[in-house]
């Protein structure tokens, strides 16, 4: 039923994060666990998973995940739902970008990224509708990326990952709406996580400041609001996305990307 009070707590429910040892998946982790979630934070670097959950505290605990293994993912999922009673909420955010210019991308390039990107968010999605059409309820939110909305050079494999899973966020809304589970995709545009700051990290994991300021320079002008996006920024519509405040939202692509793009 909805919180009429509250429609944004999450209080009492389950949640599962791929992806959740760094940039958007810690912060989207965190945001779930403050609205009052249990969070399993899974990523495929265990210690990093480890630390997401410790940071939580006690609403939150840690999984090493691969979601290229498509068992690894049933049992994960499935433990969790067995352990807790219950299963609410996925959000898959585990990636993965190789780039390169589309007529020299290695085939080998191309497979790890949809095995990750779009395979991997189809093994979470599988495992987790089965649970919440049994169970009468879910939602689950995809991470798809303003890339999909653009056409930019070198990252063919990541933009078409991401329009995959945009196509399969659509489809299997269509198919499990009917058991009360709900299906997004968030679209982020450029914010600063691992996979973005590789432009400008030192060798010693420190920014350079000077090259990270010429790197968005040009991209803040390409935003109406003169941003680049923060974890935050995405862990607070994903949160909306999976509360009942979005009971009527299903099928549908949010994007948080300062304004660059503006899709019909």
């Amino acid at each position: 039923m909805t919180n009429r009070a509250d429609p944004f707590d999450l209080s009492g429910r389950v949640a599962v994060v791929t992806g959740a040892g760094s940039g958007i998946g810690r912060g989207t982790a965190q945001q779930l666990a403050a609205a009052g979630a249990h969070v399993v934070c899974a990523d495929v670097n265990a210690a990093a998973a480890e630390a997401t959950a410790d940071g939580i505290g006690k609403a939150a605990s840690a999984a090493a995940l691969d979601v290229t293994d498509r068992a690894a993912v049933f049992a994960l999922i499935g433990n969790t739902a067995e352990e807790h009673g219950r299963l609410d909420i996925l959000v898959n955010v585990a990636g993965i970008i190789r780039t390169g210019r589309v007529v020299d991308v290695e085939v080998a390039d191309l497979d790890a990224v949809l095995d990750v990107n779009f395979k991997g968010t189809f093994h979470g999605c599988q495992a987790a509708a089965r649970i919440m059409c049994a169970a009468g309820g879910g939602s689950i939110v995809n991470t798809a990326s303003g890339a999909v909305d653009t056409g930019q050079p070198e990252i063919m494999s990541y933009s078409v990952s991401k329009a995959a899973v945009v196509q399969l966020t659509r489809n299997l809304a269509a198919e499990v709406g009917r058991f009360g589970v709900r299906v997004n995709a968030v679209a982020p545009g450029l914010v600063r996580t691992a996979m973005t700051e590789r432009h400008y990290l030192l060798p010693d994991g420190g920014v350079d400041e000077a090259a990270r300021a010429a790197a968005e320079k040009p991209l803040r002008r390409m935003s109406p609001l003169g941003m680049i996006g923060e974890p935050e920024d995405i862990a607070h519509a994903v949160r909306y996305l999976v509360s009942d405040a979005a009971r009527f939202v299903t099928g549908q692509i949010i994007r948080p990307n300062g304004g660059v793009a503006m899709p019909w």
